[in-house]
C-alpha cells in the first residue's frame, strides 16, 4: 500500500514541480518595473476595526508615495479602540484623506466586506486599491504598480508582499502556508489569460473602478471571510484581465505576531477555504500528512523500496519548496528541514479552526459572530 501511495506521490510532486517551474517564470517582480509619475486619480480604500497599533504607520508610509494623484478612503468599521480617532487625526496631515465611520453592520454582510464596499461608494478614482491597515509601503510602490497595470491593460492586479516574521516557528509556519497555498491554488495561473484560475491578496488588490463595478462590487462577496482571494478568483473566472506579481521589497506586512495569533487568525477562513465541507477537511488533513510528514518517518523503514520512495518524495517536494520560497518570500529555504513539524502545526490549525467553527456554529471575526448557516447560504 505504501509503495503505491509513495509512487503516486512522486508522480504528483513531479507534476507540481513542472507546473511551478513554468508558472513562476511568468511571475514578474514589481521592483523591476518603471514608475508612473503622473496619471488619473487612485483611490486607496482601507477598512479597519481596532487597528490602533498599526494604522498610523501604514497610512504614513502611503502618504510618502511618489505617485501623488491619490485619495485615501479610511473606513472605521465599528472600532472600540482609538482607530477612529487616529483616522480623524490623519486628515489633519493630508487633505487627501477622507474618513467614514460605520456604527452598525447590516444583516447579510461581513464587517470588512461591508466597510470596503462603503468605501468604494465615496471613491472618485479611476483605480481602486484595497489594502489592509497593517501594510507598509516603500515610496515607489504605487507608481510601479500603476505603470505595470496600464502597460498590461489590466482589470485587476494583486501583489505578493513580504510577509515578515521574527520568530523561528512563526517564520516556518508562514513559509509552509505559502508553500501549500502555491501548489494547491496555483496563483501563477492568474497570469495565463487562457486560464480561469485567479487569485487575490488582501495586502494589495488593485482594480479598475469600471471593472469592479461591472463585476458586481463586494456585493458579490458579502459573506466571504476570504474576500481578498475570492475577489481575484471570481473576477478572473468572469473573464477580467488579471495578473499577480511579487513586491517583496516594496510592500511589507506582519501576517501575525506569533504562532498563537496565526492559529486564531486562521479560524475565520480555514473552513471557508475548504468550501465549508467536512470531506475537504479530512482530505486536507490526510493530504498534508501523507505528503509532508509520512515520508520523513518511513525513510527509516527496513524496507529499502519504501526508503527509496520516501527519499524521492522528500527530494522532489524539497525542490518545489525551495523554488517557491525563493520566489515568494525572503526566508531561507533551509526552513524545509523542519517541514514535517510545521506540517503537523498546520494540520493542528485546520483541526482547531474546523472544530471551533462547528462548536460556535460559525466564525468570530473581530468581535462579530457570523453563523455558519449564513456563510454557507451566501457562498
Amino acid at each position: 500500500m505504501l509503495t503505491i501511495l509513495f509512487s503516486l506521490g512522486i508522480l504528483v510532486w513531479i507534476v507540481f514541480l513542472l507546473d511551478a517551474l513554468i508558472g513562476l517564470r511568468k511571475l514578474d517582480s514589481l521592483e523591476k518595473e518603471v514608475s508612473l509619475d503622473h496619471g488619473p486619480l487612485l483611490s486607496v480604500i482601507v477598512a479597519a476595526r481596532n487597528e490602533e497599533k498599526q494604522i498610523r504607520a501604514s497610512i504614513l508610509s502611503q502618504l510618502k508615495q511618489t505617485y501623488k494623484n491619490v485619495e485615501w478612503i479610511l473606513v472605521n468599521d465599528r472600532s472600540t479602540d482609538e482607530t477612529g480617532k487616529i483616522m480623524d487625526e490623519l486628515t489633519k496631515d493630508d487633505l487627501r484623506i477622507k474618513v467614514i465611520h460605520i456604527n452598525e453592520l447590516p444583516a447579510g454582510w461581513l464587517g470588512k466586506n461591508h466597510a470596503l464596499y462603503k468605501g468604494t461608494r465615496h471613491a472618485l478614482g479611476k483605480w481602486l486599491l484595497f489594502t489592509d491597515a497593517d501594510v507598509k509601503y516603500e515610496k515607489e510602490a504605487f507608481a510601479k504598480a500603476l505603470h505595470y497595470f496600464e502597460k498590461h491593460q489590466l482589470d485587476h492586479l494583486t501583489a505578493a508582499p513580504n510577509l515578515s516574521a521574527n520568530r523561528f516557528w512563526l517564520k516556518s509556519f508562514v513559509a509552509f502556508f505559502l508553500f501549500g497555498f502555491s501548489y494547491f491554488k496555483r496563483p501563477w495561473m492568474a497570469n495565463n489569460p487562457k486560464s480561469k484560475i485567479g487569485t487575490g491578496i488582501g495586502a494589495f488588490n488593485l482594480v479598475s473602478k469600471k471593472a469592479y463595478e461591472s463585476f458586481g462590487t463586494h456585493e458579490k462577496l458579502k459573506m466571504r471571510p476570504d474576500d481578498d482571494l475570492q475577489l481575484g478568483m471570481k473576477m478572473k473566472k468572469a473573464g477580467y484581465r488579471q495578473r499577480i506579481v511579487t513586491a517583496l521589497r516594496l510592500i511589507e506586512v506582519e501576517w501575525y505576531g506569533s504562532l498563537k495569533e496565526a492559529f486564531v487568525g486562521l479560524e475565520k477562513n480555514t473552513f471557508a477555504g475548504l468550501n465549508y465541507r467536512i470531506s475537504m477537511v479530512f482530505f486536507s488533513i490526510f493530504g498534508v500528512f501523507v505528503t509532508n510528514v509520512l515520508p520523513f518517518l518511513t525513510i527509516f523503514s527496513e524496507d529499502k523500496t519504501i526508503v527509496l520512495l520516501s527519499l524521492g518524495n522528500i527530494v522532489i517536494s524539497g525542490l518545489l519548496y525551495i523554488i517557491i520560497i525563493k520566489k515568494m518570500t525572503v526566508f531561507s529555504p533551509a526552513l524545509f528541514l523542519v517541514l514535517p513539524i510545521t506540517a503537523l502545526l498546520f494540520i493542528y490549525s485546520i483541526i482547531r479552526a474546523s472544530f471551533l467553527t462547528f462548536k460556535r456554529g460559525g466564525i468570530v471575526w473581530r468581535g462579530t459572530t457570523y453563523r455558519l448557516s449564513e456563510l454557507r447560504e451566501k457562498d
